[in-house]
């Protein structure tokens, strides 16, 4: 396989962000959502002006995947105030790992995760955390593999529908 880079996106980055961030969105909950509560929330969610309030917020960051200088994939990782819930100093909250279709399967994820466990351990924290919608079983199993463990729930709201997310999370030392 050819090399994957992984590299800190900046603001030259947010069209690309936004159509992998809608596009994978899309692909993975289709089949279980209605077509506005889709509409609704990839209109919300990856909004140009939302995605630029974001990756101009200091504790979250955001990590390009690319293969060949195409983008592929992204990791968005949130610290301190930044964080979705926790908002815990020594933790880190993994917010999206998201990877076109095309390409899942061959170790992107795993890579883009790989890069979220060097920040936390570079930075000195103590875990990581996440969210992952109880019926995505894909990634249940994924971040069950690296070590996460559920620890409670919380509701994603998905346009008009409230579902329930596990939250997980894996001690670091």
């Amino acid at each position: 396989m050819e090399d994957i880079t992984v590299r800190q996106a900046s603001l030259d980055d947010l069209t690309t962000l936004q159509k992998i961030g809608r596009e994978t969105f899309y692909e993975t909950f289709v089949d279980t959502n209605t077509e506005e509560d889709m509409r609704k929330y990839l209109e919300e969610s990856f909004a140009l002006e939302k995605l630029t309030e974001e990756i101009a917020q200091p504790n979250t960051r955001f990590f390009m995947a690319t293969q060949n200088n195409e983008a592929i994939g992204y990791l968005k990782v949130n610290s301190s105030d930044a964080q979705t819930e926790l908002k815990e100093a020594d933790s880190l909250e993994i917010e999206r790992i998201y990877v076109l279709k095309a390409f899942q399967g061959k170790k992107i994820g795993q890579i883009l995760y790989s890069k979220a466990m060097e920040i936390a351990i570079d930075e000195g924290l103590k875990s990581i955390w996440l969210g992952v919608w109880e019926e995505n079983y894909r990634a249940l199993r994924f971040y069950e593999k690296n070590g996460f463990e559920v620890f409670d729930k919380h509701i994603f709201r998905l346009g008009n529908d409230e579902q329930t997310d596990l939250m997980m999370r894996k001690q670091l030392n």
